[in-house]
């Protein structure tokens, strides 16, 4: 199934994210983990990509995974380092299994290179380089505060447009912690005549060392509240897991009720994580 034909329902879906496992360890591990978020029944399953493309088989067999449990899978592909004979021979092996849905993305750029290293500078030229690949439903990243190296909003929702005209399908968010700082960005979006379905993504922090590396990485804005929670229960993690559910669940809560059907949760690997939120959600998600 195609998320395009998710996203055209009026039906509130919820659906979340797995890695792989790191070259070298088990992969048991993960698809076990697979199977119990899957029994949690979100909408799809998206699946990550290591950096380079170094998880790739892994990727593809958990990509393979949610599928057997009749979710559809949302696999990620970078373009850094990767050349268009590489990038083919991915898109081959989604084909073989069977994967409809893929999240085009630049990918990080290694420490110490100079630029991206292959054939593809940006995201919007893989989205466009997949489009002419095959009947891919094909989405992008979208970046309510901006992304750490655009310089400005309105150069954020420039290159985002990019993706749009390279024939993105969808967009998902990356995470935030206040509801306004994305309805202010989707009145940016709308005002450049961005209209293509926006997932928003939601993290629940359910430990306080997430916290520094998260800022580190993306610059999320942090609110008062948020940060009055992480403090109360910094050395509590059973709290601060409960706590940090709790903070999620009121942020989707909050988005569906001003019209966002779908969202995206981060659960980083954890089951009990989008089990807890859709245990919340019961008479909300039906």
């Amino acid at each position: 199934m195609k998320l395009t034909d998710i996203f055209n329902s009026d039906k509130v879906c919820i659906s979340c994210e797995v890695f792989p496992p790191k070259q070298g360890t088990e992969l048991q591990n993960s698809l076990g983990i697979v199977k119990r978020i899957a029994e949690a029944q979100p909408s799809y399953i998206s699946v990550t990509y290591g950096a380079g493309g170094s998880t790739v088989g892994y990727s593809a067999a958990l990509a393979k995974e949610v599928q057997s449990h009749g979710l559809p899978a949302l696999a990620h592909l970078t373009c850094v380092q990767a050349d268009d004979a590489k990038i083919t021979r991915v898109l081959e092996e989604m084909k073989n299994n069977g994967i409809q849905n893929i999240l085009a993305l630049r990918g990080d750029i290694p420490a110490g290179a100079q630029g991206t290293g292959g054939c593809f500078a940006h995201a919007s030229d893989l989205m466009r380089f997949i489009k002419k690949q095959g009947d891919f439903c094909v989405g992008g990243a979208a970046y309510p505060e901006g992304h750490p190296e655009s310089g400005s909003m309105a150069r954020d929702i420039d290159n985002t447009k990019y993706k749009v005209e390279a024939g993105v399908d969808f967009l998902v968010t990356q995470m935030f912690f206040d509801n306004t700082i994305l309805y202010n960005y989707m009145f940016r979006l709308l005002s450049a005549g961005i209209n293509v379905p926006v997932v928003p993504g939601i993290m629940p922090v359910t430990n306080a060392n997430q916290i520094n590396r998260i800022c580190q990485l993306s610059g999320t804005k942090l609110p008062p509240q948020f940060r009055a929670m992480v403090e109360k229960f910094a050395d509590k993690p059973a709290a601060l897991q409960q706590a940090g559910i709790a903070y999620a669940t009121g942020q989707i809560i909050d988005l569906v009720a001003n019209g966002f059907n779908h969202v995206h949760i981060y659960t980083m690997n954890r089951p009990e994580i989008i089990g807890g939120i859709m245990r919340n959600l019961s008479e909300i998600v039906k």
